[in-house]
């Protein structure tokens, strides 16, 4: 198994800075759909290292189905990252507009934020050989 450390670094850093930019942009669409963005300006520095843990999580598991799976070029990342996206955030996000009344515009920003950073991150690690 071929895990390079210093992809999953690169990757981790690009999840959290795409991450950071795409709910910085729509900071004030997520105040209108929910209470708990409302009145919050910037999030407190746990948050930071919470999200900075969740994406190496997120970096350290693609880059060991990357291996596995045999990514070998950018088609096969991107076509992996799009199924990983279906098959998790897409289908747990809509589950939560069925069953628990999240407002699909605010399950549609959290998806839109998966959609960016898993192709991104799945070919950091997915390519780095």
């Amino acid at each position: 198994m071929i895990v390079h450390l210093a992809a999953v670094t690169v990757a981790v850093v690009a999840s959290f800075l795409i991450s950071s930019v795409w709910y910085a942009v729509l900071g004030r669409s997520l105040a209108r759909l929910s209470d708990a963005y409302a009145g919050t300006s910037r999030p407190p520095a746990w948050h930071a290292l919470l999200e900075l843990a969740r994406a190496s999580i997120l970096a350290a598991v693609l880059a060991v189905a990357a291996d596995r799976i045999g990514v070998t070029g950018v088609p096969s990342a991107i076509l992996v990252a799009l199924l990983a996206w279906a098959a998790f955030p897409l289908v747990l996000l809509s589950g939560s507009v069925l069953h628990e009344r999240v407002p699909w515009r605010l399950a549609a920003i959290h998806a839109g934020d998966w959609l960016l950073k898993l192709p991104v991150v799945m070919l950091i690690v997915g390519l780095w050989r």
